[in-house]
Formats: C-alpha cells, structure tokens, sequence
C-alpha cells in the first residue's frame, strides 16, 4: 500500500525522523492561509499524488505549471494551487494518463547545502533490510546505480537489531558529512531503520535529504509504501489509503479476492498462482505478445471469483484476447472448467479464448470444455498456449 508524501512525512515525524514544517490544503485558499501560517517568506507547494517524478512533471491543463513550485507570497502560492487543484499532473510514473491532484502539501522553505539521498528496501540476497545512501540526491537514483555504481553505499542490518552505530558512521563520512553533523546523520538513520521495521514497509526513499546551511539534516520529499500482507498489524495506516489514486480494477480484484495488476498490453492473463503468472507472462512477451494484466485467482477460486476476475479482465478495453493457464494441485481442473463455461455464459466473451489445463482431473475438464460447443481454443502444454493467444490477439483489430 502506498501513501501521499504528507502522509509519510507524519509517520516519519511519530519516528523521531526530522521533516520540515508542512499543512495539507485543498483549496487555493487554504494554500494562501497555510503560507501565512509557516511565517511567508519563501514555501513550496506539492501536488499529492501517489508518484514520482513531481518536480519535473507537467500539469497537462497548464502546460508551463510544474508539479512542485517555490512561491514567495501568499498570492504566488494561491495561483500555484489554481493551477494544480483539480487538474492532471503527467510525471514519467504516471504515464501520459496522469493524475488529478487533489490536494497539496504547503511546505515551510530551508536553506538547502547539499542535496543527499537515502532508501531502505529488503535485500532478498541478504535476506534482511539494506539502507541504501547516495550523495546523489535529488536526481533519479536509479539513473546513478547504473551509471555510477560506486556513488551507491549500502548497509544491510538486521531487523532485530536495527543499524548499528558503526554503519551509520561509515555510510556519514562516505556522503562527506563531518563534525556534529555525523552524529545528526547517525540518529536519522537509525530512526529511519527502526521506523521501516516497525511498520512493516516495503520501501522508504528520502530524495532529497537535504542537509541545511544551518548543518541540520531534513527529509524534504518521503515515500512510503507497506506490505499489505502486515497490514492487519497496522490499523492506523489502513486509514491512509487513498482510493482515488488506485487502479478501480485492482480495487475491485481486492474485493473478490483476487491479486490483479494492470499492464500495458493487449492480452488478458487469469492463472493461479504468482510463479506461475510470471512464467505465463513471460512467455507471451517471448513469443511477441505483450500481457494486460496479473491476475491471479489462487489456489480455491470458486465460481463466483473466476466469473469476476473474467469481468475484470473483458472490462479493459485493450485486451484483445484472454489465456486461462490453470496448475490443478489443490484445485481440480473440473471445477475450474466448470467456473469458465458458467462465467464464459454469464459474462459474454468479445475476445477469443484459450485455455490450458493440467493437474488433477485434467482429462475429465478438457472433455468439458471441449463438449460445451462453446469457442474456447485448448492448448498443450504452456508454450502452445502462448503462441495460439499471441496469434489470437494479433488477429484481432
């Protein structure tokens, strides 16, 4: 689950973690008001939306306006919220869809010295969490790893200790911070290790983390997303999430109990289970075809959820043709064909259909599907798969 950069920044905040001084807003006049508020001066005002990339996108109904603007009076920040509020930020995370802002974040101004970075993610090699750190900060992270290299430090710790003193004092002198600024640095860091183990997050970036001409340092920007599987722990954060700015499609997965993903492709995908979607999905891209979707409807899909998860699927004008690819081991294959002829009858299919089933009574749902009368292509085995819903997809206009 992700959250709006307002939303972590006050998580952060409850951690020890420092921020700068910031109010939500939703109106332009809100904005002025929360200028006057934070002392005048100079002050920033955000978009909010669940992507990167907001400096330097572009608000689709005034070209010239940027996701993010400096502003140094009360009537520069009310202008600069007319032309987000409401209107479409396209950042290179959004895609040429964009976003609508729907509120803003009003930021007290700092004196910026250096412009530095830091992430936390889990590390699947290490087997445990790795704080990253870059004195790249404030550019595109992943542009340096792969550029540069060796401008990446990264320190993995375990969860139950946290980072350790030592590390937060090497990766300190490595982004060339000194004196009482390293012990700045040292409580940051740490904070920000325990803050990610503590709410079971998935990633927590700081981009920038900027160290003041004042020598203190503060998150200026925060993303935060969660493991949704721990979020039962977390009651308080199920409260942030923002409907708005999710897939419907994956929402209404969600309610049905079933994971989907929405792609860019053209061919609708429904297995069930997550290594075998990747395999699927990787075999359609091998063979010419580009998916439209991950969805996966586990391993006791029911009638009701497959009939759904097909609904979902049809109701994406760019899919041009769909592949059932089902592993009966706890599920047998004569019930999934039962659900597809039921779902095939009640939803109405536009696209052609192929259908690869092996597992547990295997030859009992082929022979269904292949006495029903109804236009669902069989396929043998994964690879035939592939290449008939490939075919099919290209076929179609």
């Amino acid at each position: 689950m992700k959250i709006h950069e307002f939303q972590a920044k006050q998580v952060l905040r409850d951690a020890g973690v420092t921020v700068p001084r910031g109010i939500v807003a939703d109106t332009p006049q809100d904005v002025a008001s929360a200028f006057h508020q934070l002392g005048g001066g100079v002050a920033v005002v955000k978009s909010q939306i669940h992507a990167g990339g907001r400096g330097k996108g572009m608000v689709k109904e005034v070209p010239e306006q940027r996701g993010v603007q400096v502003v140094r009076s009360a009537a520069e920040a009310e202008q600069a919220a007319r032309n987000l509020l409401g209107h479409t930020l396209v950042t290179v995370q959004t895609g040429p869809q964009g976003q609508v802002v729907r509120r803003v974040l009003v930021e007290q101004g700092c004196h910026i010295a250096r412009e530095l970075y830091l992430g936390i993610v889990v590390d699947r090699n290490a087997k445990r969490p790795v704080l990253i750190a870059s004195a790249e900060g404030g550019v595109e992270i992943e542009q340096v790893a792969a550029a540069t290299p060796e401008r990446i430090f990264r320190e993995p710790f375990h969860p139950d200790v946290g980072l350790a003193s030592y590390q937060a004092r090497k990766l300190a002198k490595k982004l060339g911070l000194a004196g009482p600024t390293v012990r700045k640095a040292e409580q940051f860091m740490k904070a920000l290790c325990r803050v990610f183990v503590a709410r079971d997050c998935s990633l927590v970036e700081i981009n920038p983390l900027v160290l003041t001409a004042e020598g203190d340092l503060l998150a200026l920007d925060a993303k935060m997303t969660f493991d949704d599987n721990a979020l039962f722990r977390h009651a308080d954060l199920v409260g942030l999430r923002d409907l708005a700015e999710e897939q419907p499609a994956e929402i209404r997965a969600a309610e049905e109990g079933l994971s989907y993903v929405k792609l860019d492709g053209n061919i609708g995908c429904l297995v069930n289970g997550a290594g075998l979607a990747m395999a699927t999905m990787d075999l359609i891209q091998l063979h010419g075809g580009r998916p439209a979707n991950f969805l996966d409807v586990g391993g006791g899909a029911n009638v009701h959820q497959v009939t759904e998860a097909f609904r979902i699927l049809l109701d994406d004008q760019n899919v041009r043709a769909v592949l059932v690819n089902i592993f009966g081991g706890i599920m047998r294959c004569t019930t999934i064909a039962e659900a597809i002829l039921a779902a095939y009858r009640s939803v109405g299919f536009r696209v052609p259909l192929v259908v690869r089933l092996e597992g547990t009574e295997v030859e009992a749902g082929r022979r269904m599907l292949a006495e029903s009368g109804l236009d669902i292509m069989a396929a043998d085995g994964l690879t035939d798969a592939a290449r008939k819903v490939v075919a099919a997809a290209k076929s179609r206009p």
